[in-house]
């Protein structure tokens, strides 16, 4: 078995390219090596898959890290098939959506769009489908976000059809085998070497049609309907995480499971924190004398604590000091990162005369320089 090809060898991508230089990359692969442009070519077969295991891969925000950082063993890809479930879920997602794509390409040649089924042939028209997953995008408070919340959900989905149970048909209605595509779901075209399996138009990859639709759902088997449920976000998740709650998206057909509604959070940033991973910073100002002399100070936390916090005599404007324990909760453990305080030293702009008189005292005693040398600028990172 030859040895596999580094995945952004395959795309021919380096490792900083963008989502869309990925997208872009495969988009071209898979034109130039899909199976149905390439019929009984082996070695094509193998590349298309190849780019796809790829695309599967480098297009996910969770497992590009993992093989970044582990290679091919931290993204086991041993699952056969199921990798490829991604990438072939819906080609006008990757080809349609980026102008001029996969999709246009095969409208121009045979008038209608290209099906989402890969080596379809095989598929049974009256066997259990499951349904699409569908998409809900949240927005949650940053506060809600670092230590979890329940919130109240309303969406809408398909849910099989109350009044013929999801078979389409009215009463006394009979199935008849499609006369399009003569009961196989799929149709074929062909133009120049180009050769497409689509669904068929006529019974929507059913390959039967009803004589008698039903009334409620048109034929369709399933309803819309609106839901409202109640969603449990976990404490520590961050902006773009995604929960999947099973069996919530649209009804499947002939039996089959209803996809899965993917909650995708947005987190709202907030005025006076901000995150890095599972620590958290803020920034307190205190006074010259503050930060010269040493002081004991209170910070009150993102969930409203009040700490005592210890500013060593001499700190300097800019300093971060460290609160163990009060940052983001790590997922599944009672762990918590650090809260990082920025120490802001104000410089009073309006003196009164007693103050004026005493800082005028002190410069005397501390006997400054009028002429102060250069200070080498790498000495000041911190």
């Amino acid at each position: 078995m030859a040895e596999k090809r580094d995945y952004y060898e395959v795309l021919g991508v380096d490792k900083s390219a963008s989502l869309d230089d990925i997208k872009k990359a495969y988009r071209k692969l898979a034109i130039k090596y899909h199976p149905d442009r390439n019929p009984g070519d082996k070695a094509a077969e193998e590349k298309f898959r190849e780019a796809t295991e790829a695309y599967e891969i480098l297009s996910d925000d969770q497992k590009r890290p993992l093989y970044d950082q582990y290679g091919f063993a931290g993204v086991d890809t041993s699952g056969g098939g199921a990798q490829y479930s991604r990438a072939f879920h819906d080609f006008s997602d990757l080809f349609g959506g980026m102008g001029g794509g996969f999709s246009d390409i095969f409208e121009n040649i045979f008038g209608g769009g290209f099906g989402s089924g890969f080596n379809s042939s095989s598929r049974n028209p009256d066997g259990p489908a499951v349904g699409a997953s569908l998409r809900y995008d949240l927005s949650i408070s940053f506060k809600d976000a670092v230590f979890g919340t329940k919130t109240e959900i309303r969406f809408k989905h398909n849910e099989t059809c109350e009044s013929c149970h999801g078979t389409g048909g009215a009463a006394g209605a009979s199935k008849k085998t499609c006369p399009s595509c003569q009961g196989t779901g799929q149709i074929r075209r062909s133009a120049g070497f180009f050769s497409v399996q689509q669904t068929c138009p006529t019974c929507h990859g059913s390959g039967t049609t009803i004589d008698k639709p039903c009334p409620v759902c048109h034929g369709s088997g399933v309803q819309e309907k609106s839901k409202m449920m109640t969603l449990t976000i976990p404490a520590g998740v961050d902006n773009g995480k995604r929960i999947a709650i099973p069996h919530q998206g649209d009804a499947g057909t002939n039996g089959g499971q209803a996809g899965d509604l993917i909650v995708v959070l947005h987190v709202e940033g907030d005025n006076y924190f901000e995150r890095s991973e599972q620590d958290l910073y803020c920034a307190i100002p205190i006074t010259l004398a503050q930060a010269a002399l040493g002081a004991e100070i209170t910070v009150t936390s993102l969930d409203g604590k009040k700490i005592s916090l210890k500013v060593p005599a001499g700190t300097a404007n800019g300093k971060l000091l460290r609160i163990k324990g009060e940052g983001v909760p790590y997922t599944n453990s009672t762990r918590r990162g650090d809260l990082y305080v920025k120490i802001i030293v104000q410089v009073p702009t309006r003196l009164s005369s007693q103050q004026k008189a005493l800082l005028e005292q002190y410069l005397r005693l501390e006997g400054a320089s009028t002429s102060p040398e250069l200070i080498p600028l790498a000495s000041l990172s911190r």
